[in-house]
Protein backbone atom coordinates (compact mmCIF):
# COMPACT_ATOMS: atom_id res chain seq x y z
CA UNK A 1 0.00 0.00 0.00
CA UNK A 2 1.00 3.67 -1.03
CA UNK A 3 -0.57 6.30 1.50
CA UNK A 4 -0.67 9.94 0.67
CA UNK A 5 2.12 11.16 3.63
CA UNK A 6 1.12 13.13 6.14
CA UNK A 7 1.88 16.64 5.29
CA UNK A 8 -0.99 15.58 2.22
CA UNK A 9 -3.91 14.86 4.49
CA UNK A 10 -2.56 17.53 6.85
CA UNK A 11 -2.99 19.88 4.15
CA UNK A 12 -6.37 18.55 3.01
CA UNK A 13 -7.66 18.54 6.38
CA UNK A 14 -6.23 21.95 6.73
CA UNK A 15 -8.12 23.60 3.96
CA UNK A 16 -11.44 21.58 4.24
CA UNK A 17 -11.62 22.73 7.93
CA UNK A 18 -10.70 26.46 6.68
CA UNK A 19 -14.24 26.00 4.55
CA UNK A 20 -15.54 25.02 7.92
CA UNK A 21 -14.59 28.22 9.54
CA UNK A 22 -15.69 30.02 6.41
CA UNK A 23 -18.99 28.64 6.89
CA UNK A 24 -19.35 28.97 10.70
CA UNK A 25 -18.57 32.69 10.01
CA UNK A 26 -21.61 33.20 7.48
CA UNK A 27 -24.08 30.99 9.51
CA UNK A 28 -24.74 29.48 12.18
CA UNK A 29 -23.02 26.48 14.49
CA UNK A 30 -25.39 24.01 13.29
CA UNK A 31 -24.08 24.76 10.00
CA UNK A 32 -21.00 24.68 11.14
CA UNK A 33 -21.36 21.38 12.77
CA UNK A 34 -22.69 19.76 9.49
CA UNK A 35 -19.84 21.07 7.61
CA UNK A 36 -17.25 19.62 10.01
CA UNK A 37 -18.51 16.39 9.29
CA UNK A 38 -19.03 16.33 5.23
CA UNK A 39 -15.36 17.75 6.03
CA UNK A 40 -13.84 14.43 7.93
CA UNK A 41 -15.87 12.26 5.33
CA UNK A 42 -14.85 13.91 2.17
CA UNK A 43 -11.13 14.16 3.68
CA UNK A 44 -11.03 10.06 4.68
CA UNK A 45 -12.71 9.70 0.63
CA UNK A 46 -9.84 11.77 -0.19
CA UNK A 47 -7.28 9.87 1.60
CA UNK A 48 -9.02 6.43 0.61
CA UNK A 49 -8.63 7.36 -3.17
CA UNK A 50 -5.15 8.73 -2.97
CA UNK A 51 -4.04 5.22 -1.31
CA UNK A 52 -2.56 2.97 -3.81
CA UNK A 53 -1.94 -0.77 -3.77
CA UNK A 54 0.74 -2.57 -6.10
CA UNK A 55 0.47 -6.32 -5.39
CA UNK A 56 1.99 -9.41 -7.65
CA UNK A 57 0.18 -12.47 -7.24
CA UNK A 58 -1.23 -14.90 -9.53
CA UNK A 59 0.81 -14.48 -12.16
CA UNK A 60 -0.37 -10.60 -12.07
CA UNK A 61 0.56 -7.43 -11.54
CA UNK A 62 -1.92 -4.94 -10.45
CA UNK A 63 -2.35 -1.76 -9.82
CA UNK A 64 -5.39 -0.27 -8.75
CA UNK A 65 -7.65 -1.24 -11.66
CA UNK A 66 -4.84 -1.81 -14.20
CA UNK A 67 -3.37 -5.47 -14.39
CA UNK A 68 -1.17 -7.35 -16.77
CA UNK A 69 -0.06 -11.01 -16.60
CA UNK A 70 3.97 -11.54 -15.31
CA UNK A 71 4.94 -13.54 -18.40
CA UNK A 72 4.52 -9.98 -20.76
CA UNK A 73 6.95 -8.23 -18.70
CA UNK A 74 10.63 -8.05 -19.76
CA UNK A 75 13.21 -6.26 -17.88
CA UNK A 76 12.71 -4.43 -15.05
CA UNK A 77 15.09 -0.82 -13.95
CA UNK A 78 15.18 0.80 -10.82
CA UNK A 79 14.89 4.44 -10.63
CA UNK A 80 16.24 6.31 -8.23
CA UNK A 81 15.05 10.57 -7.16
CA UNK A 82 17.46 11.53 -9.53
CA UNK A 83 16.11 10.23 -12.77
CA UNK A 84 12.61 9.61 -12.53
CA UNK A 85 11.37 12.93 -12.38
CA UNK A 86 13.17 13.18 -16.34
CA UNK A 87 11.49 9.61 -16.60
CA UNK A 88 8.31 10.87 -15.54
CA UNK A 89 8.57 14.39 -17.85
CA UNK A 90 10.79 14.84 -20.38
CA UNK A 91 11.99 11.54 -20.77
CA UNK A 92 8.78 9.76 -21.03
CA UNK A 93 6.38 8.01 -23.74
CA UNK A 94 3.31 9.23 -23.71
CA UNK A 95 2.10 5.78 -24.65
CA UNK A 96 3.74 4.47 -21.61
CA UNK A 97 1.12 3.69 -18.75
CA UNK A 98 2.13 5.44 -15.79
CA UNK A 99 0.94 4.19 -11.90
CA UNK A 100 2.74 7.42 -10.24
CA UNK A 101 2.23 9.73 -7.47
CA UNK A 102 4.10 13.32 -6.76
CA UNK A 103 5.17 12.49 -3.41
CA UNK A 104 7.13 9.62 -4.27
CA UNK A 105 10.13 10.80 -6.52
CA UNK A 106 11.90 7.05 -7.06
CA UNK A 107 10.45 3.51 -8.73
CA UNK A 108 10.38 1.11 -11.13
CA UNK A 109 10.34 1.15 -15.34
CA UNK A 110 9.13 -2.14 -16.17
CA UNK A 111 8.99 -3.04 -19.92
CA UNK A 112 6.51 -4.56 -21.66
CA UNK A 113 6.87 -7.66 -24.17
CA UNK A 114 3.60 -8.49 -25.15
CA UNK A 115 3.79 -7.31 -28.74
CA UNK A 116 -0.28 -7.18 -29.14
CA UNK A 117 -0.03 -4.30 -26.53
CA UNK A 118 0.97 -0.80 -27.85
CA UNK A 119 2.04 0.11 -24.09
CA UNK A 120 6.11 0.33 -24.40
CA UNK A 121 6.49 -0.05 -20.65
CA UNK A 122 4.97 0.71 -17.22
CA UNK A 123 6.38 3.61 -15.07
CA UNK A 124 5.48 2.68 -11.13
CA UNK A 125 6.02 5.06 -8.17
CA UNK A 126 7.42 3.08 -5.21
CA UNK A 127 9.93 3.15 -2.15
CA UNK A 128 9.91 -0.41 -2.48
CA UNK A 129 11.49 -0.84 -6.44
CA UNK A 130 13.99 -3.35 -5.55
CA UNK A 131 11.60 -5.51 -4.06
CA UNK A 132 9.00 -5.16 -6.47
CA UNK A 133 11.64 -6.16 -8.88
CA UNK A 134 12.27 -9.66 -7.36
CA UNK A 135 8.44 -10.00 -7.13
CA UNK A 136 8.08 -9.74 -10.33
CA UNK A 137 10.96 -12.12 -11.42
CA UNK A 138 9.60 -14.62 -9.13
Amino acid sequence: MIRPPFWLIAFIYFMLFSLVLAIWAAFDNTAAINAFAIAIVVGLVAIYIATTSIIVEDGELRIQRAHIPVKYLGTSQVIDKKNFSFERTRGADPAAYFATTFWISEGLKVEVTDTRDLTPYWLISTRKAEELAQALKS
